[in-house]
């Protein structure tokens, strides 16, 4: 079940690589539980991207605190080396379609969502 628009969507990590993703980039700061590196078929691992541990922790993947979750990463991505990796990720979706893995059960109300939405912009 893949969420996206266009050139850029939105995966679970732990769902098997399809043909079509193009360029996989976990956007997680955590390693994902019981995923090999190899089993997870990445090409890039951009942890620099992903909001900060505050964020995360107040958030909690509440689906009724996305909106704001939203606001305050996008915030947060002008933070110079968060913005340097958004940029990177920019570079990477116009070069061909681009897969933004999270290991989170709803990818839907995730940073990678977030990231998504801005590479489509």
């Amino acid at each position: 079940m893949a969420a996206g628009k266009g050139n850029v969507q939105v995966r679970r990590v732990y769902e098997e690589p399809d043909r079509d993703d193009g360029t996989r980039v976990l956007v997680d700061r955590i390693w994902p539980r019981g995923l090999t590196k190899a089993k997870a078929g990445l090409d890039e691992w951009c942890k620099e991207v992903a909001p900060s541990t505050e964020l995360r922790t107040w958030y909690r993947h509440d689906p009724e605190r996305f909106a704001e979750f939203g606001r305050r990463y996008r915030t947060e991505l002008a933070d110079p080396e968060r913005a340097a990796a958004l940029a990177h990720l920019r570079e990477l979706a116009q070069g061909g379609p681009l897969t933004l893995l999270t290991a989170t059960k709803q990818p839907e109300i995730s940073e990678a969502a977030v990231l998504a939405d801005l590479l489509q912009q």
